[in-house]
């Protein structure tokens, strides 16, 4: 079976034929997730915050555009309609009764305004990133391996996302019409994978790759990630 990715390019030819290894699952960044667009102009205040959290090795930082804010005068080249069905889907599991940016995500369990930097920092202070499922990625050629670890905990699903590092963009209409924005880890597309022991991947060299293990209410049960190729 081959998947493309209508946004990146992301194919999975076929799930690798092996067991379940017995890796162990060693500490983990914490996973913050920006929901975010070019056109909203309180967003990049948030932008920035996750730049400067994209730094940090105990955080995977992702910033995720939605698309309803893509509306005539400008489009961000970036939105994701998964990425508006990611959000709305925490939405339920955290008991919102709305979507709102610049909304960060922190580890799947609480969110908070992404432009508050010391209230962000503060819930990702009080994670205690132990990864109940261990997750091995790596690259091999223009390709990525992904095996799953058996675990501590049941795991609901598995996801890999493929992200731009970095990416500045002269915004010409909208609420930021005349800024020039720069955002970090760019989610370019998110495929769940269907449940098997191992996945060899396609991936564009020039993207970042992360790993996501979930269980039933969304919360981070492992994590893995690989920069871009240099």
């Amino acid at each position: 079976m081959r998947l493309i990715s209508r946004r990146a390019a992301l194919a999975v030819p076929c799930a690798v034929a092996s067991t379940r290894s017995t890796l162990a699952a060693p500490p983990r960044p914490v996973l913050v997730e920006l929901f975010t667009s070019q056109g909203c102009s309180s967003c990049p205040p948030a932008d920035a915050v996750l730049s400067e959290l994209a730094g940090r090795d105990d955080v995977l930082a992702l910033g995720y555009h939605v698309d309803y804010w893509d509306r005539p005068g400008w489009r961000d080249p970036f939105s994701l309609r998964e990425a508006t069905q990611r959000q709305r889907a925490y939405a339920a599991r955290l008991g919102l009764s709305f979507v709102y940016t610049p909304q960060a995500v922190v580890d799947g369990r609480a969110d908070v305004i992404g432009s508050d930097r010391d209230k962000l920092t503060a819930a990702i202070a009080a994670v205690q990133p132990t990864a109940r499922v261990g997750l091995e990625l790596r690259r091999e050629g223009t390709e990525v391996l992904l095996r799953e670890a058996v675990g501590a905990a049941p795991v609901a699903a598995i996801m890999l996302v493929t992200f731009t590092p970095r990416h500045t963009t002269r915004v010409l209409r909208g609420e930021n019409s005349g800024r020039t924005l720069t955002h970090s880890n760019i989610v370019r597309a998110i495929h769940p994978l269907d449940p098997a022991p191992a996945w060899r991947v396609t991936v564009d060299p020039a993207l970042g790759v992360a790993a996501i293990a979930e269980d039933a209410q969304g919360a981070v049960l492992g994590l893995a990630r690989v920069p871009p190729v240099d």
